[in-house]
Parts: C-alpha cells; structure tokens; sequence
C-alpha cells in the first residue's frame, strides 16, 4: 500500500538557468529549514570586498562543482584553493572570505548550512 504525500517533489539541475551575465553573486535556495539551507551559488569572477569576511552563526559546508575559487580565512590558516569535487566544512564563526574565483567560467557551489545536532537542541 502506497501512502499519499502531502509533499511536492522538487527537481532541479544545478548546471542550468545561470546567465551570462552576472553583476553579482547568484544565490538560490534550494531547501531549507529552521536548522538547515541548501543553496547555489553562482560566482564569475566575483570576490568579498576588502575588509569584508563571512561570520556566520551556522556551520557551511561548501563545495565546488564547477569552476574554481580560493578562500581566504581571519585565523591565519592557509588559503584554500577549490576546484571540482573539493569541498570544505567551515564551523559557525570562523571568519572568511571569498579571495578569487575563476572569471572565464562560472564557479558554481554548492552551500549547506546548518546547526549542528548538539546545537539544536
């Protein structure tokens, strides 16, 4: 016996619907919940400004599925250069930035954050 969802299934392509163009960062929210958010982001050449750096309250995991960048970290840590299938978790509140991502191909990422099990309770 089958049983009814309420829910619609969603399906996508993560490698369609960018545009030639972009002035800034493309973000789209794939799911999300009050503890979780999937996003694609979309980067041509884009960085964080100077003097600017990510200080999220949720742990990331990114990932590069097309493309490639270099992050940047506050602590001191080396630079991290990403290319396809790298991927990189950064805990809550550790300060980053996006130094360099490629400008003759979109680098396209894939970003989830969420809070940690132990954390959500």
């Amino acid at each position: 016996m089958q049983s009814k969802s309420t829910h619609q299934l969603k399906a996508g392509n993560l490698f369609h619907d960018i545009p030639r163009n972009l002035p800034e960062e493309l973000l789209t929210r794939i799911a999300s919940s009050p503890t979780m958010r999937i996003e694609r982001i979309v980067s041509t050449g884009h960085i964080t400004p100077d003097g600017e750096w990510y200080d999220q309250d949720a742990d990331e995991w990114v990932m590069v599925l097309k493309g490639r960048a270099r992050l940047g970290f506050d602590d001191g840590r080396s630079d991290l250069e990403m290319a396809p299938g790298d991927h990189v978790m950064i805990p809550a509140h550790c300060r980053h930035r996006v130094l360099w991502t490629s400008e003759d191909e979109p680098t396209i990422w894939l970003a989830v954050h969420y809070v940690a099990v132990d954390e959500a309770r």
